[in-house]
């Protein structure tokens, strides 16, 4: 795998830079030890020299203790020098993680949809941590070895010609085929990197299915992907260690003829009487010594093969882009917002969910594959401020899909959708998902307390503020018996909650933001009375439907107040439901059928037309004729 020059530098330049201090002192310290590791020896032949000519015993105990200072002194550089390395590695890696982590979560749902979050996290994770020692050591270290050989050439050059060019040719051909290797193993580390990821996919995935494999008895099957997953890994991994093992061996191999070279060369040098006992030492001491740079020289091209592996990884995802792009243009008003879907046509891509049913229409009209199923089609409808609609469809039918496009997860392929007269293209996300709340059958709570499960862990929100929220839902006190108040801590994935609990803290978190529209996407399905019975009223007063609780039910004096505004007040709701029971507080009703609206009109007008489909399902039983 190669990779241009340009990733390299941009990624080293946009997260080195920030640690510019960090790295000019890794620089200093790796030049002074450089400067350390080539002076010893001469202090070495110094005292060499000055025995055999039986020296006084002064200058050779400063010899000696010279050489122990440096020795000394060389040691303690190296251990700071490996603590700054650790610092910038680090420190760099984590910026990385945190901006590629920001990007990711930016990404379309078709990306997610076709992304394990297992994988992501290798990708995010185990990518990044393969790039600390680039980050850390690859430049100074790669240099600071570099420089280091190349004054050993200078100090053997000014000892014998010979001996320099002999060296020089050495090192150019270990450089050589450390660079030819270094291709051949940054391709199996990047499929040894997507091995990784995809095992931990399946990893993530499977434990988190643990309990229906274990009820339908699938260990087994299970298992036997998990071996086939592991086999794929060690296939892929064993050929980037096998890289690794070949580039020390090339070198260990070429260091025994260079180590032979060194000694035949001073052998020659002081037979001939050409250079002192202590000269011939030095020279065969530095030979040796070149084996300690080019050796880190090949641990830096292993490490640059596995971060080529993780920066090609790295750059992939960042160089994806969202289909769904902000251009913030306009505000959406306060208050209650009208809905209008004017001739809306959206299909999921080939990576996305596509329904089943065979009724749905394929697209023949539309800038979309022919292959492809419409999700919605020719869809239009208007909403007015403060009324309720109530969606209605079998599985497969496009209600989903009417929610995910007005919280902008998708754009439509055609037609535009408006939230109080502005184009949903126009408004900035942040606007969109404070106006726009939605509550789900499945809500995430993570294992952390009440009031950071409520808050969404924004400090901004004040306890009084929750505690008022809750207060105008009616859960002030279940809250407080219940759940043990603010502070007490929730197990993660809500052990021990229901799902109507979990969503019941739900709309008190959107009732802090107080948003214009309200969405409830199967919200009171699947409950026990007394939840179901209490989820019921928390949805009118979130609605704004009823009047709040009087205000000592929340243990206060003031009127409540949610997000800076006054009591409940009538919002727009869209509700998504099954049962009849949920249906009936809406004001309109929209029925929709393989993508299509087949009926669209105020409820009780419709349950008053016996021509109408609405009326149909009201005889038949809302549930059954759903199925």
């Amino acid at each position: 795998m190669s990779l241009p020059l340009a990733e390299y530098t941009h990624l080293l330049g946009a997260y080195l830079k920030p640690l510019r201090s960090r790295v000019s002192l890794l620089a200093a310290l790796a030049l002074a030890g450089i400067g350390l590791q080539l002076l010893n020896p001469q202090v070495i032949r110094y005292f060499i020299d000055t025995a055999q000519i039986a020296g006084a015993a002064r200058a050779l105990l400063l010899a000696a203790a010279a050489y122990l200072g440096i020795g000394l002194a060389e040691r303690g550089i190296s251990f700071a020098t490996t603590y700054v390395s650790l610092q910038v590695g680090w420190a760099a890696t984590d910026a990385l993680r945190g901006d590629l982590a920001r990007h990711v979560l930016r990404l379309d749902m078709p990306f997610h949809k076709t992304h394990t979050a297992g994988e992501l996290i290798e990708r995010v994770d185990g990518d990044v941590t393969s790039l600390a020692d680039f980050f850390a050591q690859f430049v100074v270290r790669t240099a600071s070895n570099l420089l280091l050989v190349a004054g050993i050439l200078l100090l053997l050059f000014r000892e014998d010609v010979r001996a320099g060019a002999i060296l020089a040719a050495y090192a150019l051909v270990t450089v050589a085929a450390l660079a030819a290797l270094q291709n051949f193993g940054a391709t199996r580390w990047t499929a040894a990197r997507q091995a990784w990821a995809e095992l931990t996919g399946f990893l993530e995935e499977h434990i988190a299915g643990s309990e229906d494999i274990r009820g339908v008895g699938a260990e087994g099957y299970a298992l036997g992907k998990l071996q086939r997953a592991l086999a794929a890994l060690l296939r892929q991994a064993r050929g980037g260690w096998m890289a690794n093992a070949l580039g020390f061996s090339v070198t260990q191999f070429l260091y025994v003829i260079g180590y032979g070279l060194g000694l035949a060369i001073g052998a020659t040098l002081y037979t001939e009487g050409t250079v002192t006992i202590g000269t011939a030492f030095v020279i065969v001491y530095y030979v040796s010594m070149t084996a300690a740079p080019l050796d880190a020289i090949r641990e830096q091209a292993k490490n640059l093969q596995q971060a080529t592996a993780g920066i090609g990884r790295v750059a992939e995802l960042f160089h994806l882009r969202p289909q769904v792009v902000e251009t913030p243009a306009a505000r959406l008003p306060g208050g209650a917002l009208a809905v209008a879907f004017d001739r809306v046509a959206f299909a999921y891509d080939d990576e996305g969910r596509r329904t089943d049913d065979e009724h749905a229409p394929r697209n023949t009209q539309y800038a979309i594959p022919n292959t492809q199923y419409l999700a919605l089609d020719q869809i239009s409808f208007l909403l007015a401020p403060s009324r309720i609609l109530g969606v209605l469809g079998r599985t497969g039918s496009g209600k989903t899909t009417l929610t995910r496009l007005l919280f902008r997860l998708y754009d439509p392929a055609v037609g535009a959708i408006r939230l109080g007269g502005v184009d949903l293209r126009e408004v900035a996300f942040a606007d969109l998902r404070d106006r726009v709340g939605m509550v789900t059958q499945d809500v995430q709570l993570f294992g952390a307390s009440v009031r950071d499960n409520i808050a969404l862990f924004d400090p901004a929100v004040g306890d009084e503020q929750m505690r008022h929220a809750l207060g105008e839902l009616g859960l002030l006190d279940w809250a407080e018996m219940t759940l043990g108040g603010l502070d007490a801590e929730l197990a993660p994935a809500a052990a021990g909650l229901s799902a109507g609990e979990a969503q019941l803290l739900a709309f008190t978190r959107v009732l802090l933001r107080d948003p214009g529209l309200i969405i409830l996407d199967e919200a009171a399905s699947r409950l026990d009375p007394i939840t179901e019975a209490r989820l019921e009223r928390a949805i009118d007063r979130l609605l704004g439907k009823t009047a709040p609780p009087a205000p000592q039910s929340w243990g206060v004096t003031d009127s409540p107040k949610v997000g800076g505004r006054g009591a409940s007040h009538p919002r727009t709701g869209i509700i998504i439901a099954h049962r009849l029971r949920t249906v009936q507080r809406a004001d309109d009703i929209l029925i929709l059928e393989a993508g299509r609206v087949v009926e669209f009109g105020p409820r009780e007008q419709l349950a008053s037309d016996r021509s109408s489909r609405f009326y149909s399902l009201l005889q038949t039983g809302l549930e059954e004729a759903l199925a």
